[in-house]
Order: structure tokens, then sequence, then C-alpha cells
């Protein structure tokens, strides 16, 4: 589609219209972004404890306090990898939202495009009239 298409700013309200009137939740206000927010920030904490830990075990030689920071190298390494797995899925999440978004939209201006080649019109909102339906 050509940039200076002039029913692209059309195209693009009824697309948000549709949207609209399909009930999505806007993920910019949801909970998905806080929890990828939240992925983010395991996973910089995350491994921030373990290395704490790993440098706790080497402080001492008593072996109680050496397994007390053995399990708090742990609890690093487990809250890096659940938010590596909230980071991952929450992130695609949107990407893929983004996409799907993006696919429909395309898929309707080539749906236009080629009613437009074989004859048809399109009429106010943009859906395709064919060429030989009948007019009132």
């Amino acid at each position: 589609m050509s940039a200076q298409d002039p029913q692209q700013p059309e195209r693009v309200e009824r697309f948000k219209q549709e949207i609209s009137d399909m009930g999505l939740r806007d993920p910019a206000t949801s909970r998905d972004r806080t929890l990828l927010r939240l992925g983010a920030t395991g996973l910089i904490l995350g491994p921030a404890i373990a290395i704490a830990g790993y440098f706790m075990s080497h402080a001492t030689i008593k072996p109680l306090e050496q397994g007390d920071a053995t399990i708090v190298s742990l609890i690093g390494l487990t809250l890096t990898v659940a938010a590596g797995a909230l980071f991952v899925r929450y992130s695609m999440a949107m990407f893929l939202r983004f996409w799907l978004a993006r696919l429909s939209f395309e898929q309707q201006a080539q749906t236009d495009r080629v009613v437009a080649a074989l004859g048809g019109t399109v009429d106010a909102v943009g859906s395709p009239i064919p060429a030989h339906a009948e007019t009132p």
C-alpha cells in the first residue's frame, strides 16, 4: 500500500473500531506489562543474589554458614529461571499480539486490492462489493 493512499486513515480507524468491537483488553494497561517488568527485574536481581551467596559461602569456613550461603545461591538461580520464563512469555505475547494485528490489517488490505483488481468496488466502510452484485 502506498503512503499516498487516501483510504489509509479510514482503514486504520475502521481497524481500530473492529478491534474495540472484539473487546480485547489493552496490553499497555494490564497486568501483562507489570509481569514483564517483574521478569526483567528478576533477571537482574536473581544473578546478583546468586553471586552474593557464592561470596558468602567463601567468606567463612563454618559448614553451617556455607550451607546457608549455598541455599541463598540456589534461591537466586531459581529466581533467575522463573524471571526469565516470565520475561520470555510476556515479551513474546506482546510481540505476537502486535504481529497478529498487523497480519490481520495487511490481509484486509490485500483482500481489498484483489477485489479491486477483479473489477469489484469497495463500499463506504471499506467492505468489498463484488462486480456482479446487484445495486438497489
